[in-house]
């Protein structure tokens, strides 16, 4: 399957566009990530849900655009190409990084008055009235930078020794991650909609109970499901996590 970008978005690719679908899922990538970690889910989610990857600046057919380093300014960029697509009924899913992201992008389209999501699905992450819990990596020489990505893991081993394909990756990555090492929670009235948050059960960097803490953010229902894995459970774990996505936003 060949991921596509939207014609009228820079930002939502449609891989399988359903005009009858009841509901869509806007996919969000964790640090470094493209659309294409979420190219077997359409295959995964019932024919009624349309998945809908998030492609940000930096990467894949979007190599050549600067990756932002606050994440208040794609918020702001993001949301503008998202409200068209909000005429039907919708979910936020995000994956580390992308779930900071998909939380400030669901409390700027409240402010906007906008629809808000069926469900906020947040996955790897720590809740965001929690700070940063490691040390940050985005300012460290390139060597030490590597090597710490090496530690963390979610970039493969090929792409780590290749040095060109590193000298391509290495400012994108360093921007996401100052994105989420400058992250300043502002605290506002949690949101109207419920909360499931996903995570790996051998996750050094995100514990059980980081991922609890998310029930605050929420006046609606929340639910905590782990699975088992590390902190990228979910390439290994994708028909469960996949189903129990649907049993949120179906059952």
């Amino acid at each position: 399957m060949t991921e596509q970008q939207d014609p009228l978005s820079a930002f939502i690719t449609r891989p399988r566009p359903n005009v009858e679908a009841g509901i869509r899922l806007f996919c969000l990538p964790y640090a470094g990530g493209g659309a294409l970690i979420y190219r077997n889910w359409p295959d995964l989610l019932p024919a009624g849900v349309e998945v809908c990857p998030i492609r940000l600046p930096g990467r894949e057919n979007r190599i050549g655009t600067a990756p932002f380093r606050r994440i208040g300014d794609l918020t702001e960029a993001l949301i503008g190409d998202l409200i068209p697509f909000l005429d039907r009924p919708y979910a936020v899913f995000g994956h580390s990084m992308g779930a900071l992201l998909g939380f400030e992008l669901v409390r700027a389209l409240r402010r906007r008055e906008a629809p808000l999501p069926r469900r906020l699905l947040v996955s790897g992450c720590w809740a965001p009235q929690v700070a940063f819990p490691h040390d940050p990596l985005h300012n460290l020489p390139r060597n030490e930078f590597i090597a710490r990505l090496r530690e963390y893991g979610g970039t493969p081993e090929a792409v780590l020794d290749h040095a060109e394909l590193m000298d391509l990756f290495v400012p994108v990555l360093r921007a996401d991650f100052e994105l989420v090492e400058t992250y300043t929670h502002i605290p506002e009235k949690p949101l109207e909609c419920p909360i499931s948050a996903f995570g790996g059960e051998w996750d050094e960097k995100v514990s059980q109970e980081d991922l609890a803490n998310w029930a605050e953010q929420t006046e609606s229902h929340f639910k905590l499901t782990l699975f088992p894995g590390d902190h990228f459970f979910l390439h290994g774990r994708e028909a469960a996590l996949t189903k129990e996505i649907t049993r949120a936003l179906l059952g």
